[in-house]
């Protein structure tokens, strides 16, 4: 972003009105605006609050491809950073805008470090959080997988399955609930035996609402009673009565693609790659070596 033209001239007289400001966008999309100044600051529709619990130390920034960094700390506070919202995960992966801004005129500002929270600790009331830039996705592997399943997530942009039509997901009260990661219901309609497994499971009110879950096993039983199973329990409370939202899951066969998604075109896996036991194979002298398949 460019150095704007008035904030130059303002940091030329010598006598500054400049502060910090930082936005936190959690992964529910809570937007939390923060700064080091002593009143309340407004703009791109956030508020800034003073002395609420969050403080930058030094950016560490380089023109080069290393990963700029820094580190916020704070205290926690039922009011700006509760300790639940951390414990459930609300804060892993959050992005984090930091401007340097003239309080008198919050116009004049500049954007120093677009990022995303990494590590975070808590002690006895407090916490502190590392902040990594956004190179820092330049050091990730990246490339196309060659695999027999697909390589796409269902629902995002490769896989083009609207997972808002209906028949691919169901919202509906909690019933039975344990543990925060079990949960059982009497009846989810017509939907078949397994046709949540792979998918998510999102919660949309109560202590966990924004949180969400991969479902591990999805049964159906004679009675028409369901028990779904989540790979790993939710961080936060699910009381009887809150809403979720059951989302159809995928196995990444190409099967199921056709049969369950009428989605084939769009499938992002390699169905004829040999498998392992081809690695195996070897020629023999007996027998026919015309150069087609060891196997048959």
């Amino acid at each position: 972003m460019a150095f704007p033209q008035e904030l130059k001239m303002h940091l030329a007289t010598g006598a500054t009105t400049i502060c910090r400001a930082w936005a936190v966008t959690r992964s529910d999309g809570v937007v939390l605006g923060f700064t080091d100044h002593d009143v309340a600051l407004g703009f791109d529709g956030i508020v800034f609050q003073p002395d609420s619990g969050m403080t930058a130390k030094a950016l560490s920034q380089g023109t080069g491809l290393a990963v700029d960094n820094t580190e916020v700390v704070g205290a926690l506070s039922s009011e700006a950073i509760r300790e639940g919202d951390i414990m459930a995960g609300r804060y892993d992966g959050a992005e984090v805008r930091v401007w340097q801004v003239n309080w008198a005129e919050v116009s004049q500002r500049v954007l120093l470090f677009c990022g995303h929270l990494g590590e975070i600790t808590r002690g006895e009331g407090a916490f502190s959080a590392e902040l990594r830039g956004l190179t820092e996705a330049l050091a990730s592997a990246a490339g196309t997988i060659f695999q027999a399943g697909c390589g796409a997530v269902l629902g995002d942009a490769r896989c083009g399955v609207d997972l808002t039509a209906p028949g691919y997901f169901v919202e509906l009260a909690a019933e039975q609930v344990d543990e925060a990661r079990v949960f059982g219901f009497a009846d989810l309609g017509n939907f078949a035996d397994r046709w949540f497994e792979k998918g998510r499971l999102r919660v949309l009110t109560g202590a966990a609402a924004g949180l969400k879950g991969v479902v591990k096993n999805d049964r159906l039983f004679g009675s028409g009673a369901r028990r779904v199973e989540l790979w790993q329990g939710l961080r936060a409370e699910i009381a009887t009565g809150d809403m979720i939202r059951l989302e159809a899951g995928c196995d990444r066969r190409l099967e199921t693609c056709r049969l369950k998604f009428a989605n084939v075109r769009n499938f992002r896996g390699f169905p004829h790659i040999p498998g392992e036991d081809w690695l195996s194979a070897y020629p023999l002298r007996a027998g026919v070596n015309d150069g087609g398949s060891m196997w048959r």
